[in-house]
C-alpha cells in the first residue's frame, strides 16, 4: 500500500483555502453549478444589465415561422414538432440562452466531470513509493480537472452566448420543447452589420433552425447522436503527465495562479484527450455530417424562394460560422462536434452525392431508420451508402 502523505489522508490539510475549496465542491456535486451559472452569466452580459427582447421581436418571429413551417415540413416530408404542439420562436437575451444552454448541457457535463473523476482515481500505482509532493500534486489535480470543467464550461457557454443565434449552432439535440431560441440582440447586430432586411435573416433562421429541429426529433437519430457524444464523453482520461506539464506552474497557495491555469482551455483539453476518443470520432464526424449537410441542402431547395438577400445571407453566415475562434470551439471539442469547413464541405458532398444518383426521395431514405443513416466510409461515398440501403431493402 502507498504511503500516507504529509497531510495524511487529506491532502489540502494545513491548506485552508484549498480545504475549504476541495470541500464546496464536494458538496456541489460533480460540478459546482452556482459557479458555472455565474460565470456563464458573467461571460454572457459583460456585467452589464440587459433590455428584454421587444414584444414585436416575437410577433415578427411567429408570422415568418408558420411560413418556414410550412414549407420545412413540405420540402422534407419531417414533422417540425417534436411534441405534438405548434412550434414557436422565443426570442430570449444572452444570459437567458447560457442559463438554458449550460442546463441543456448539463447531463454530458456531469459524465465528463464522472469520467475524470474516476480515471484520476485509477492512475495510482499503490506499489510505487510515495512522492508527498506528488501526492499533494495528485489529489489537486484530482480536485482541480472537475473545477476546471465547470468554471471553464459556463465561461465558454457564456462565451458562445455572444454570437450564437439560435439554439441550434451546435447540433447536439436538446430538452424535448417545440418553444425554439432566438438570440435577439445577435441577431440585430449581425443585421446591422451586414446591412440584410431584418425579415430575412429571421426567416434564414427559422428555416435553419427548424430543419435541424425536425432531423433532431426524429427518435433514432437523436438517440444516436446522443449516445455517440456521451460514449466520447465517457472516454475522457486523465493523463498525470500531461496535467502535470499543463499546471507545473501552479502554486496551490497562489490564487492568481491557479486562475491563470483555468484560463486556458486548451491546457485540460490536451491533458484528457485519448486514443479512445480519437477512435470513435469517424462515427460521430459522420452522423453530424450528414444532418448538416441534409440542413443546408434544404436550406438551398427553400431559401431562394423565400428570402431575396438569400445568396449573400448565406455566403455571410456561412463565414461566420467557420471562422469561430478557439473560445468560440471549447463546448464543441468537450462533446468531439468539431464543425470546422471541412466537416461542412463532407457533408454537402455526400448529399449531392445522393441526389446527383437518386433524387430527393432517395435522399428522403437517409431519415427513415437508424440503419439507414451512413458509416464513415459511406459519407465520403455516397454510393456505396444508395448501394447498401439498397440490399438492405431486398432483404426485408
Amino acid at each position: 500500500m502507498a504511503d500516507r502523505g504529509p497531510f495524511g489522508d487529506n491532502p489540502f490539510e494545513g491548506m485552508p483555502f484549498l480545504g475549504d475549496l476541495a470541500r464546496m465542491l464536494q458538496s456541489q456535486g460533480p460540478l459546482s453549478w452556482d459557479a458555472a451559472r455565474q460565470f456563464a452569466t458573467q461571460v454572457a452580459t459583460n456585467g452589464q444589465a440587459e433590455a428584454n427582447p421587444d414584444p414585436m421581436e416575437r410577433m415578427r418571429l411567429e408570422e415568418l415561422s408558420r411560413v418556414a413551417e410550412l414549407r420545412v415540413a413540405d420540402t422534407t416530408g419531417l414533422a417540425t414538432s417534436t411534441t405534438g404542439s405548434v412550434v414557436g420562436f422565443v426570442p430570449v437575451t444572452r444570459s437567458e440562452w447560457a442559463r438554458r444552454t449550460l442546463d441543456a448541457y448539463r447531463p454530458l457535463l456531469e459524465r465528463l466531470s464522472s469520467s475524470l473523476s474516476v480515471a484520476a482515481g485509477t492512475e495510482e500505482d499503490d506499489d510505487a513509493p510515495t512522492d508527498p509532493t506528488a501526492q499533494l500534486l495528485g489529489g489537486i489535480f484530482t480536485m482541480i480537472g472537475p473545477m476546471m470543467l465547470g468554471m471553464q464550461s459556463g465561461a465558454m457557454v457564456g462565451h458562445l452566448a455572444l454570437r450564437s443565434f439560435g439554439q441550434y449552432d451546435l447540433p447536439l439535440p436538446r430538452p424535448r420543447s417545440d418553444q425554439l431560441m432566438i438570440v435577439s440582440a445577435n441577431v440585430a447586430a449581425f443585421g446591422e452589420e451586414w446591412s440584410v432586411p431584418g425579415d430575412d435573416l429571421r426567416l434564414w433562421l427559422c428555416l435553419s433552425e427548424l430543419t435541424t429541429h425536425a432531423v433532431l426529433g426524429l427518435p433514432h437519430v437523436r438517440s444516436r447522436l446522443e449516445q455517440l457524444v456521451a460514449d466520447y464523453v465517457d472516454a475522457f482520461r486523465v493523463e498525470p503527465g500531461s496535467l502535470e506539464a499543463s499546471l507545473g506552474d501552479v502554486d496551490p497557495s497562489d490564487l492568481s495562479s491557479m486562475q491563470r491555469a483555468l484560463s486556458d482551455p486548451s491546457a485540460l483539453l490536451g491533458a484528457i484527450q485519448s486514443d479512445e476518443q480519437r477512435a470513435m470520432l469517424p462515427r460521430l464526424e459522420a452522423l453530424v455530417g450528414a444532418i448538416v449537410g441534409y440542413v443546408d441542402h434544404v436550406m438551398d431547395t427553400v431559401g431562394p424562394t423565400l428570402i431575396g438577400s438569400y445568396a449573400m445571407l448565406t455566403e455571410a453566415l456561412h463565414r461566420r460560422r467557420v471562422e469561430a475562434g478557439s473560445a468560440d470551439r471549447f463546448v464543441e471539442h468537450l462533446f468531439g462536434l468539431e464543425l470546422g469547413r471541412s466537416q461542412y464541405e463532407r457533408g454537402a458532398a455526400f448529399v449531392a452525392g445522393v441526389v446527383e444518383r437518386a433524387g430527393n426521395d432517395g435522399l428522403a431514405r437517409l431519415w427513415q431508420s437508424e440503419r439507414e443513416l451512413p458509416t464513415p466510409a459511406e459519407i465520403d461515398a455516397p454510393g456505396l451508402w444508395l448501394a447498401r440501403i439498397d440490399i438492405d431493402a431486398g432483404q426485408d
